[in-house]
């Protein structure tokens, strides 16, 4: 790995950021940890930062060098805001960005995906992380883990598709190795788990994991935009993004697995069970 200045991990306290931030610092780097009023991680120098006041950018980025960019959470368009964010950094000496986006986003895509066709003009250093669907989802603050611990159910559009989940700890390993080693990657790395599931496997196995039992319920994507718009409070348009993902799930746009997870840090990928037992998923 380089011996990097100052790295700048955007959305710090987040599930993937925050993990980035502990392998940094794990690892012996410099770490700037961005949130709206600061992120107090351990081992890291917290700096105000917010997307959308661009008067905390400078400060932020000031003695970095390199920045991993977690987007705004449900933003349809964050291209908005993190591109001149990103002209900026350049500006002020970052050489390397590694951005978060998603395996459901494709370069040029819609969200993200605009921010990723971008990246390479702007950096001779970079990498886009395309995970996908996290692990976590059944265990933090997602709707689904909510759902889970209060009622022993969760819904989904995605009918018989699979998805590859992939744990969060993994993506921010990954991210490490984007951001540090001598080489940058230059290009997009697709992540995932070891298994494609079910929504009805993910079920079976978090039954057994917390020896109570867990169901999937299958909607419709018009019944899934609802339930995120009225029971989640996300905007109409995100909420519709979501519920159409769901629909490219039940197609089989997810079903797939990818190495690299192996590839870039030299372990396996975790799997799903593995995760569910680690983080003590609890239901009624």
């Amino acid at each position: 790995m380089t011996p990097a200045g100052t790295v700048l991990v955007t959305g710090a306290t987040g599930t993937t950021g925050s993990r980035t931030v502990a392998h940094l610092v794990a690892a012996g780097h410099r770490v700037r940890a961005a949130g709206r009023r600061g992120a107090a991680l351990p081992g890291a120098q917290p700096a105000r930062f917010d997307w959308y006041d661009p008067t905390t950018h400078d400060d932020a980025l000031t003695g970095t060098d390199r920045v991993h960019l977690v987007p705004p959470v449900g933003d349809p368009d964050p291209a908005a805001v993190m591109l001149p964010f990103l002209e900026r950094a350049r500006a002020l000496g970052v050489r390397r960005a590694v951005l978060l986006s998603s395996s459901a986003v494709p370069e040029g895509g819609p969200a993200v995906g605009v921010v990723h066709q971008a990246l390479p003009s702007l950096f001779d250093e970079w990498a886009v992380l395309r995970p996908s669907w996290f692990m976590q989802n059944f265990t933090g603050t997602h709707l689904h883990a909510t759902t889970i611990r209060e009622t022993g159910t969760f819904a989904t559009a995605t009918g018989d598709g699979r998805v590859a989940y992939v744990d969060a700890d993994d993506i921010a390993a990954v991210a490490l190795h984007a951001l540090t080693d001598t080489d940058a990657p230059n290009t997009d790395l697709v992540l995932t788990g070891p298994d494609a599931l079910t929504h009805d496997d993910v079920a079976t196995i978090l039954t057994g994991t917390t020896g109570r039992p867990v169901t999937h319920h299958r909607l419709t994507v018009p019944e899934v935009r609802h339930r995120l718009t009225e029971s989640a409070g996300i905007p109409p348009r995100f909420a519709t993004l979501l519920a159409d993902m769901d629909h490219a799930i039940a197609e089989g746009a997810e079903n797939r697995t990818t190495d690299t997870v192996r590839h870039l840090t030299g372990r396996p990928a975790n799997d799903f069970r593995t995760v569910a037992e680690r983080e003590a998923v609890r239901v009624p």
